[in-house]
């Protein structure tokens, strides 16, 4: 990233996270995601849409990365449902049309899949809040691509870092970019003083193999994918 205020993003949106409670850092009492993954972490991004300063900062954010690497961009679509908001907030911000995708189409009516106006041809760039393993957002734009546009990108405010996600992007083709993740919250909390050596060792261990980490679960609702 050229531009400074890009280059200090992470770090930036990673605090802001943590500021207002939308991250829970718990190494010795882990959630359990509904995948049956066990976390020393958990984040919840929709808190951010209360916050109307941190709300901004997130839309300027992911307006400066269409304008960098997307300029071409002619809809922002919202993945159901942490990402609407914050496309409908990017939209206006870019004076372009804005749609939105379910997780499936609907049962009912038309039985759409994606509401909104979407040509076919049209060039988009789809907002998430949250990647974990990439399932759902890469569900989302294959459900765009069906429809005959053309998919830019996928742009979230976190992700986790998992190298299955990193893959699946990779081999459908689709650029992920995001306003922060795992690497640089962890240092972040630890810079605050949140956390000490023996946690941040153990948070670093969980996202080398999330799948085989230990520890006593805590229930908490799903977590996005």
């Amino acid at each position: 990233m050229s531009d400074p205020n890009l280059e200090s993003m992470p770090a930036r949106i990673a605090g802001r996270l943590l500021d207002i409670g939308a991250v829970v850092l718990r190494p010795d009492e882990p959630f359990t995601w509904t995948s049956g993954i066990r976390s020393p972490i958990y984040c919840d991004n929709r808190m951010t849409i209360s916050c109307p300063a941190i709300r901004e900062e997130i839309a300027e954010g992911f307006a400066a990365l269409i304008r960098l690497h997307h300029p071409a961009c002619e809809v922002v679509a919202g993945i159901a449902t942490g990402g609407i908001p914050h496309a409908a907030w990017v939209a206006q911000k870019l004076n372009l049309p804005m749609v939105y995708v379910r997780g499936k189409a609907k049962e009912h009516g038309k039985g759409n899949r994606i509401e909104g106006r979407l040509a076919a041809g049209q060039k988009v760039v789809l907002i998430e809040d949250l990647v974990s393993t990439g399932g759902s957002s890469l569900q989302a734009a294959l459900a765009v691509r069906e429809e005959g546009a053309e998919v830019l990108g996928v742009l979230a405010i976190f992700t986790y870092q998992f190298p299955e996600a990193a893959r699946s992007f990779e081999e459908a083709g689709i650029p992920l970019r995001t306003l922060t993740d795992y690497g640089t919250l962890i240092g972040e909390a630890r810079r605050r003083g949140h956390i000490g050596e023996r946690e941040l060792a153990l948070l670093k261990a969980w996202r080398e193999n999330p799948r085989e980490w230990g520890g006593h679960a805590h229930e908490l609702p799903p977590q996005g994918q």
